[in-house]
């Protein structure tokens, strides 16, 4: 698939987390409302949202947390539209530096907040091969472009070339997100019955997924 356009992707610093926290709120609340297991019950409302968010400023500081985030480029309107088929205009910058300001619709510097994802680094002494992918979450009026694609590479590329082999992440049985895992050459290992509640309280199945990672991009 090409890259989605006008989409672009940043890996967010401690310091610009109290900027971007109202509108990873908002995403994270909206998707919670479409029904997503992501840890919260319904109904979450933005301001319990970007609590969360803010509560992951000294694990982002530390390293043992890295988040990036998607923007729609300015001038992208709302973000809808399209499947991602188009011109290659997805990028990947560097370190969001907080450096822009963020509003009640979600906006911090390089447009508007679509999507996000975590890699959580374990720290054990005997697992430091190792990571996990989480909340990997996109806005439903940017889905189907390709941006949860892009999010998952960033997080997979970092985790390679900071040396960890092994990732693994859990999902919902059945879900949208479980066939793009599948599509990106995640490995299922198991599924347990009744893990987690959805969003209503229902306890649904969750299947996990492992993925092994060869060496950083350019090494033999």
């Amino acid at each position: 698939m090409a890259a989605p356009t006008g989409v672009t992707v940043r890996r967010l610093t401690a310091g610009a987390l109290p900027t971007a926290a109202e509108g990873l709120g908002a995403l994270l609340a909206d998707a919670v409302d479409d029904g997503a297991s992501v840890g919260f019950l319904a109904p979450l409302t933005i301001d319990r949202a970007a609590a969360y968010w803010s509560g992951l400023a000294p694990a982002l500081a530390d390293g043992t947390v890295t988040v990036w985030t998607a923007h729609a480029d300015d001038g992208d309107g709302d973000g809808s539209g399209g499947d991602g088929s188009g011109g290659g205009g997805g990028k990947r910058h560097g370190d969001d530096d907080g450096t822009g300001t963020g509003t009640g619709t979600g906006t911090s510097s390089g447009g508007r907040v679509i999507g996000t994802v975590q890699l959580r680094s374990e720290t054990s002494p005997n697992g430091t091969h190792r990571a996990e992918v989480a909340k990997l979450l996109v806005h439903r009026d940017a889905r189907g472009r390709g941006v949860a694609r892009l999010l998952l590479t960033a997080a997979e590329e970092c985790a390679r070339d900071a040396g960890r082999t092994l990732l693994l992440l859990d999902t919902q049985t059945g879900s949208a997100a479980e066939h793009l895992y599948r599509s990106a050459g995640w490995t299922p290992v198991g599924t347990v019955p009744d893990y987690a509640a959805d969003p209503a309280g229902v306890l649904r199945p969750t299947t996990f997924f492992r993925k092994t990672l060869g060496g950083p991009a350019g090494s033999d």
